[in-house]
């Protein structure tokens, strides 16, 4: 569908509604939120809807409409869109359900509703519908929380009822646009990106996925938003295997495996939310604050206990809360008196609570001080019992020190429900960020810096769409396959292959000790099959291993055994339909399994990628000299991570799937000593 029709139905001049309860309640929400356009109701069996005159038939509206919204029967639904496509509308909203997301039949009616939309711009089926609260105009059936803003984030959801329920927050958080996207049918996410980003009123956008189609125009999407300096953030369900099944029943979507999407989001800066309180507090922090330089944190409130609940959760999400400079201690005392012990976080005790003039000059030395983020934990007392005036001298102190140092500031509450939605709109125009509950803020501050952290990178590349492979299967055998890696950079030992007469002189000439393999196509685990024998010391030895061999394979593999080994790291590729071949590596060997030490990347990738990774692994630890022990070559291994990179970047449209395990990380050096490649029908020879 084209950008500047996805454009006419988001913010629409001109409406269409069809149906009767539903429609109803479009044009009520509408006139709620102060739409200004045009607004035609269609209706054949009704003489009015709302108190609105209706129309018998589309073809007999007074103009061509930006945007419909459709609540008929699914078959009726078909035709209205075509009959909006024909006469050059923007696009519709599908409201009724029964397609794609009930199995074959529904698929086969969704897929025809597609084929007649022409290039109309089309949200859903199955869906609620949007809520545009910058220009008043609310496609949407059902009541909502919002009100009109003039700038804001904007919330694309796959669910009708979590959009719903994020129109509800008491956050003060401003929503610009809440889309539901239902079973986007047409389109996908990175089209909607595109577009929202065209608004220069959106501030940032929050994404809540349970798929994705589209991976390469999703990545420019997240591209373009990073150009621009738009943050992202997303909840993406399917984490766990029921989320999973639940996501497939639910839109018919691919959830897909959840450690590729947090490289996807790590790679383009795409902030990953754990729920939705997180998922609305980091959107509000970076609506007033946008990305993070850094992610260093000063804290004050006039608690010990609330200063040590600071100290552990900043701990928690991985926050540094360093000491004060000397500077600021001066000012501090200055302010304080010497009661006060001084320290990040600051319990600066309440001898100044309702002093503008001293909590002023507390606050500024603290705002002061060069952190990345600044906050001053306070609670209010409830509204209907007690009485907070004496709150506000505390709030004109914090709002006075943020303007006088332009320090980026955040107004904490421990408990989400102590902060009045007053207050949190106060502190969005005093340009603080009102945030409710200390742990998501502290989860708000790390996603935000990591955002900033990739902003100051230099950009990734887009991802390409999985192509289609062949359904027949080949495995090579291990020497063919190290060959092939070889040839793209990858360390292999010394090895000759040979008859199994003629193994004993193959290991003469290789040097003791010696490893014997089974050469085998079919053969996938030398280990679990006996076809591998290790550190074999003479030419007797070798000899007699290669004979017990013998049923397995007329071939075999004589290697150079490896010594002075520091540790071991798996490298493997696997074909995920949605990325295409996705890079794993981690500590490896036979407890790959159980070690779970492994870091994702997708292709194409970067040497600083894998490095980021690399380092963020236990084995990189051990590489570096974990407790004494001797350090490994860790630039030789990330030089085999990138040779098994480009191989595969190579064999993209053909390689299923690779293992390269054990890769030895030695003193000097890294030698992969076993390779398993499986490729797709019509892969080079």
């Amino acid at each position: 569908m084209s950008r500047s029709n996805l454009a006419r139905l988001l913010s629409p001049r001109s409406l269409v509604v069809m149906g009767g309860r539903e429609a109803a309640e479009v044009i009520r929400q509408c006139e709620r939120i102060g739409f200004t356009g045009d607004i035609w109701p269609v209706n054949p069996k009704r003489p009015e809807i709302a108190g609105r005159k209706t129309f018998a038939s589309l073809a007999a509206l007074p103009g061509v409409p930006d945007a419909a919204f459709i609540a008929v029967p699914r078959e009726a639904t078909i035709e209205a869109v075509a009959a909006l496509a024909q006469m050059g509308a923007g696009g519709a909203v599908c409201y009724a359900s029964g397609f794609a997301e009930v199995g074959p039949e529904g698929a086969a009616l969704q897929a025809q509703l597609v084929a007649v939309s022409g290039d109309l711009a089309l949200l859903g089926p199955n869906c609620y519908g949007l809520l545009n609260y910058l220009d008043g105009a609310a496609l949407w059936p059902d009541q909502h929380g919002g009100l009109a803003v003039e700038r804001g984030v904007a919330i694309v959801t796959q669910s009708g009822n979590i959009g719903l329920n994020l129109t509800m927050q008491a956050r003060s958080l401003p929503i610009a646009y809440l889309i539901s996207a239902g079973n986007k049918a047409k389109g996908d996410l990175g089209e909607m990106i595109e577009t929202l980003l065209d608004d220069d009123r959106v501030t940032a956008i929050g994404l809540h996925i349970e798929g994705l189609d589209d991976i390469e125009r999703f990545s420019k999407a997240a591209l373009r938003a990073l150009e621009k300096g738009v943050p992202i953030v997303a909840i993406k369900t399917g984490r766990s295997e029921a989320g999973a099944a639940l996501t497939m029943s639910h839109t018919s979507s691919l959830a897909g495996s959840d450690a590729l999407f947090d490289a996807l989001f790590a790679r383009f800066g795409i902030g990953r939310a754990k729920d939705v309180s997180v998922f609305l507090e980091t959107l509000k922090l970076l609506h007033v604050h946008g990305p993070l330089s850094g992610h260093t944190v000063s804290s004050m409130s006039c608690s010990g206990g609330e200063a040590g609940l600071v100290a552990d959760l900043a701990s928690d999400a991985g926050l540094p809360t360093p000491p004060l400079p000397k500077a600021s201690e001066i000012k501090l005392f200055d302010a304080l008196g010497p009661k006060v012990p001084l320290a990040n976080p600051l319990d600066y005790h309440t001898y100044i609570w309702g002093n503008l003039e001293a909590s002023t000059a507390t606050f500024s030395a603290m705002l002061g001080s060069g952190y990345a983020m600044n906050l001053l934990v306070l609670d209010f007392p409830r509204a209907d019992r007690c009485d907070a005036s004496s709150w506000d001298v505390t709030l004109q102190a914090f709002e006075a020190a943020q303007r006088a140092t332009g320090a980026k500031a955040a107004l904490v509450s421990s408990l989400p429900e102590s902060m009045p939605e007053s207050v949190g709109a106060r502190m969005i125009a005093s340009h603080i960020a009102p945030m409710q509950g200390i742990s998501e803020c502290m989860e708000a501050i790390r996603i935000a810096a990591e955002i900033g952290a990739v902003r100051a990178r230099p950009r990734a590349e887009p991802l390409q769409r999985a192509a289609a492979i062949g359904r027949a299967v080949r495995m090579l055998d291990e020497p063919t396959g190290k060959a092939l890696l070889a040839k793209h950079g990858l360390m292999v030992p010394k090895s000759r292959v040979v008859t199994v007469s003629d193994v004993g002189n193959a290991a003469d000439s290789i040097g003791y000790p010696v490893v014997v393999k089974a050469v085998s196509d079919t053969i996938a685990h030398k280990t679990e099959a006996g076809a591998v024998k290790l550190n074999l010391k003479d030419r007797v030895s070798a000899i007699e291993a290669a004979k017990a061999m013998a049923h397995l394979s007329d071939q075999m593999l004589v290697e150079a055994m490896q010594t002075g080994v520091v540790a071991e790291m798996i490298v493997g590729v696997a074909r995920d339909p949605l990325f295409g071949p996705t890079l794993t590596f981690g500590s490896g060997g036979i407890l790959v399994e159980l070690l779970k030490d492994a870091a994702s990347v997708l292709l194409p990738t970067s040497r600083a990628e894998v490095e980021r990774a690399f380092d963020g692994l236990k084995l990189a630890h051990l590489v570096a000299g974990f407790r004494g022990r001797a350090k490994g070559d860790r630039t030789a291994a990330i030089d085999a991570i990138m040779a098994v990179a480009a191989y595969a970047s190579a064999e993209r449209d053909h390689l299923l799937e690779l293992d390269a395990n054990p890769i030895l990380i030695l003193e000097q050096g890294a030698v992969a000593v076993d390779a398993m490649i499986r490729l797709a029908d019509g892969a080079p020879q």
